[in-house]
């Protein structure tokens, strides 16, 4: 079955390769499956959970109906609240997480862990992002001590095999980290995602239920990424996504300083401690 669904991801790469498009433009015919109304809830939803990630589906529910004026029940709302948009709060409680009971849980390994280095600690996660019609699921990796997103994607669904492949491709591209940083979505503690990762060596550290500042890191990204560009600038279709997404990265990692750096740039601190680590070893 993995060798199956890894020669349909090769196939799916050489077709595009061939007609030289992004495999996000063969997904565009599926990104309005949802009403123009969920459409809007869902935006509503994700710009109130960048600015309270405390909020769970039913708390969601009240402020849509009581503070927007939306006329809609609650099992609207946690359909796509937790099925569709792969939301959690960060308070403890029913439906917090997507995680699948079955799977392994490993224990958060960040906890009063000194970061010095590039490559020490990764950090991955997955967001919904909102187009004019429709919307795609976008999967980033970030490396810790720099803030460099050292790799990223866009699906039209949230699979394991999907993660699993940038995994791979970001690790081809930087090296592997000492530890990687997920939430307990099923997709990370899948046996395939799980496998990838402890094959390579690495450790793997989950945040606690409910714990969504355990991946504070990537958050923050997503929470960039969101109010700098895709609030501003929505997309049109998933060429004009990628598109975007591709040159604020490129902004993001080579120009935009950060105050927590000095006032540096991601790529600088990336490139200039991994050399001098690289050096010395």
């Amino acid at each position: 079955m993995l060798k199956e669904q890894s020669n349909q991801e090769l196939s799916m790469r050489k077709r595009c390769s061939l007609l030289q498009v992004n495999r996000s433009s063969l997904y565009i015919e599926k990104q309005g499956s949802e009403s123009p109304l969920n459409l809007e809830l869902m935006e509503h939803i994700d710009r109130k959970y960048l600015d309270h990630p405390e909020y769970g589906a039913e708390r969601m529910h009240t402020w849509l109906v009581h503070d927007m004026n939306y006329d809609v029940n609650i099992k609207r709302i946690n359909r796509l609240y937790y099925g569709v948009m792969g939301l959690h709060s960060l308070m403890p409680g029913p439906h917090t997480s997507r995680a699948n009971k079955v799977h392994k849980k490993y224990p958060y390994l960040l906890r009063k862990l000194k970061i010095t280095r590039p490559n020490q600690v990764w950090q991955t996660d997955i967001t919904y992002i909102p187009m004019h019609k429709g919307f795609m699921y976008m999967i980033a990796i970030i490396d810790v001590y720099s803030r460099k997103i050292l790799y990223w994607d866009l699906g039209n669904t949230m699979e394991a095999m999907w993660c699993c492949r940038v995994l791979e491709e970001c690790i081809e591209m930087h090296g592997r980290p000492e530890i990687l940083n997920t939430d307990q979505g099923s997709q990370f503690t899948s046996d395939d995602f799980v496998y990838r990762v402890i094959n390579n060596g690495i450790k793997l550290s989950m945040d606690g239920q409910g714990r969504a500042l355990d991946n504070i890191y990537i958050e923050r990204f997503w929470r960039t990424l969101k109010y700098e560009h895709i609030y501003i600038r929505p997309a049109k279709d998933g060429k004009d996504l990628r598109d975007g997404v591709t040159w604020f990265i490129k902004y993001y990692n080579a120009e935009r300083r950060h105050t927590e750096l000095e006032n540096k740039t991601p790529d600088t601190i990336f490139k200039t401690k991994n050399h001098i680590r690289l050096k010395a070893a």
